[in-house]
């Protein structure tokens, strides 16, 4: 008896919960609440009525089916899940005015009250946008809109007097940037802001009128197997999570008119006033065809940036592969940074960049002005560019402890370094059929073992130092056809050490300029 009992207890519990499921997953077709699928009938209000009867019952998806939509702004609330299903394609409205009121968002890293996103949530929790549908962000208006108003005889538009009284404190901002001032600022395609629990996997997304996917200040943000197509067109980034924490990106297939993936934390002041880094992100499986550079993090890194891996991916055309970039009066630290396991093909400009001298500048006191490049290890990568690795500190703060291991890298011009410190390059290959494979200059602390190159040109040598300190080179090899293996150049070059090298090949296997005061000691 007591068994029977217990087994019809069991059964309602799970009735129970079965229904509570149910529920909580309801679907809400948008057809249901007017929506046309004719590609002309703008389902804006439609799409809104769906979601406010979700979130009033809780939370549940709001379902596209196969057809073609038009709408404004769609704004989600918490537990909400847009699903886009095979066969269904969204076009957002090029109507400025659908995109009012003005809503609080960010524009490249400074804090401003703009159009609305065309997808947009601010302080929710577990939403989503999922699907093998299409979304259209129909940016060519925008694009065209933004280029008329850089003219210096352009007509000022409404919006910008709109922008003017909305935005005091970031006009006014001691470094506000141009476009802040000029104040026409085109929507981010997605834009979740101080969100909790974000989701965006399956989808396809063309023609954003500005950066594509950018969670701003989210924490635990999944995006997965998502498409990015943005013909030539300006600053359409693919995925850019700015100030973001525990960050996941797979399995996405990105071509844009600018970076494809970005990592950003602010800019300047603002971002320094903001201080919320972008730490934890995990980016794998990735190809990237069109853009300006594959992995991108900055310039905007005010809040710094830290615990980053990139792992897994293939960037094939862009124009540089990994890029770190920053500058003086930007500030913020970006640390811990690992890159492992990646092959670029036809990389137009370098594969490997790290500059913080992003802009011109004159050395300052250190100050939190004063960007930090710190911890940064690349291994494992194959690549065909124009020109191998750039690597730029600052006077007043060299770019330190960067290592490389497993490097083949075949390119027009070598590995360049100025203004660094505990630099490491381990079983690198450099073949550079312009000037020498690896220069570097003004920089400490620098360790080269298992190095070779296979191009020559005449008088120049494999390895070019000039005012360096404390450099080690080892079991390295001086291929047939070496004309110098290693020249040494600068007044200030001193302290390097030469052991376990095989330099029978090299015609002169050392060159050091007269100015030179200390010899080379070779073991």
């Amino acid at each position: 008896m007591n068994a029977h009992k217990n087994h019809k207890l069991m059964l309602s519990a799970l009735l129970f919960l079965i229904l509570h499921v149910s529920e909580a997953q309801e679907y809400y077709n948008i057809m249901d609440y007017g929506a046309k699928r004719d590609g002309k009938t703008k389902a804006t209000e439609s799409i809104r009525k769906a979601i406010t009867k979700a979130a009033e019952n809780g939370g549940g998806t709001i379902y596209f089916p196969a057809g073609d939509y038009l709408t404004g702004p769609i704004h989600l609330e918490s537990n909400i899940t847009l699903f886009i299903d095979a066969g269904a394609y969204i076009r957002f409205s090029d109507d400025f005015d659908d995109y009012l009121p003005f809503v609080q968002s960010r524009y490249e890293g400074i804090m401003v009250k703009s159009f609305s996103p065309l997808i947009y949530a601010y302080e929710k929790e577990n939403i989503a946008i999922i699907g093998r549908g299409t979304i259209d962000g129909q940016g060519l208006k925008w694009w065209h809109q933004t280029e008329r108003l850089q003219g210096k005889d352009a007509k000022r538009v409404k919006y910008q007097d709109m922008h003017e009284q909305a935005n005091q404190d970031a006009i006014n901002l001691p470094d506000a940037p141009h476009m802040i001032k000029r104040g026409f600022l085109r929507p981010p395609f997605i834009q979740p802001m101080f969100c909790k629990n974000v989701r965006v996997e399956g989808i396809t997304i063309k023609n954003s009128p500005f950066w594509t996917v950018t969670p701003e200040f989210c924490e635990n943000v999944t995006i997965t197997g998502v498409t990015i197509n943005n013909p030539p067109s300006p600053n359409t980034d693919g995925i850019n999570p700015s100030s973001c924490k525990y960050v996941r990106i797979s399995d996405c297939h990105i071509s844009v008119g600018d970076d494809c993936i970005t990592i950003k934390s602010g800019k300047d002041s603002d971002g320094r006033r903001m201080a919320a880094p972008a730490e934890d992100y995990t980016i794998t499986n990735c190809t990237m065809l069109s853009g300006h550079g594959g992995v991108v993090i900055g310039s905007e890194m005010s809040g710094g940036v830290k615990k980053i891996t990139i792992s897994n991916c293939v960037f094939d055309g862009t124009d540089r592969g990994i890029r770190i970039k920053s500058t003086r009066g930007r500030g913020g630290v970006v640390e811990d940074i690992r890159v492992d396991n990646v092959i670029m093909k036809d990389i137009k400009m370098e594969a490997i960049k790290l500059n913080m001298f992003y802009s011109k500048t004159d050395p300052e006191p250190v100050s939190e002005r004063t960007p930090i490049f710190r911890n940064i290890h690349f291994s494992n990568i194959t690549a065909d560019a124009n020109k191998a690795v750039v690597l730029i500190g600052l006077e007043e703060m060299p770019i330190e402890n960067i290592t490389f291991n497993n490097i083949r890298m075949t390119t027009n011009e070598g590995v360049s370094i100025k203004d660094g410190k505990r630099i490491e390059l381990h079983d690198v290959t450099i073949n550079a059929s312009l000037g020498a494979a690896i220069e570097i200059e003004s920089s400490s602390d620098i360790e080269i073992d298992g190095f070779k190159t296979y191009d020559h040109q005449e008088g120049r040598p494999s390895i070019e130092l000039n005012d360096v300190e404390n450099v080690f080179i080892r079991d390295s090899r001086a291929t047939e056809e070496t004309d110098v293996f290693l020249k040494v150049s600068g007044e200030n070059s001193k302290s390097i050490f030469m052991t376990d090298n095989f330099l029978n090949s090299a015609e002169v296997p050392v060159q050091v300029a007269p100015e030179v005061k200390e010899s080379i000691i070779l073991e």
